[in-house]
């Protein structure tokens, strides 16, 4: 996977990989959109607090069963000429591929669950993909 050209990793995020703390359905769920799609990844463990942002809700970053993506595509997900199409087709993916929690800038309807997918200004930039342990 490190070696993926689809999945692009900031050096954090590649040592969180080669670290073996990194969840197995994140890695899966990268590859599986991969096939689909050209990715830039932000954070998977290191640099994000360990509850979720203006919470006291533990992350699942710290844990290793989250990652952020912020460009898909070629394009990021806070641009405005980005496609919302684009942006919820790999959200729904990503759901697909097993997360149980897929935010980002629009709320989507139709989840396996009332709460698989949510949207708040934390997530207006990145689409975040969790897993369960």
């Amino acid at each position: 996977m490190l070696a993926h050209s689809r999945i692009r990793l900031p050096p954090a995020a590649e040592a969180d990989i080669r670290s073996g703390t990194v969840h197995a359905g994140v890695l899966t769920a990268l590859l599986h959109l991969a096939d689909r799609y050209r990715m830039d990844v932000s954070v998977v463990r290191s640099g994000h607090p360990p509850d979720v942002f203006g919470t006291d809700r533990p992350s699942d970053h710290p844990k290793g069963r989250a990652v952020d993506v912020w460009r898909i595509d070629d394009r990021a997900v806070v641009d405005p000429a980005t496609p919302r199409g684009l942006v919820e087709g790999f959200v729904r993916a990503a759901a697909a591929a097993g997360s149980y929690n897929v935010g980002g800038p629009y709320l989507l309807s139709g989840g396996a669950t009332a709460d698989q997918f949510f949207s708040d200004d934390t997530h207006h930039d990145h689409v975040h993909i969790g897993f369960s342990a």
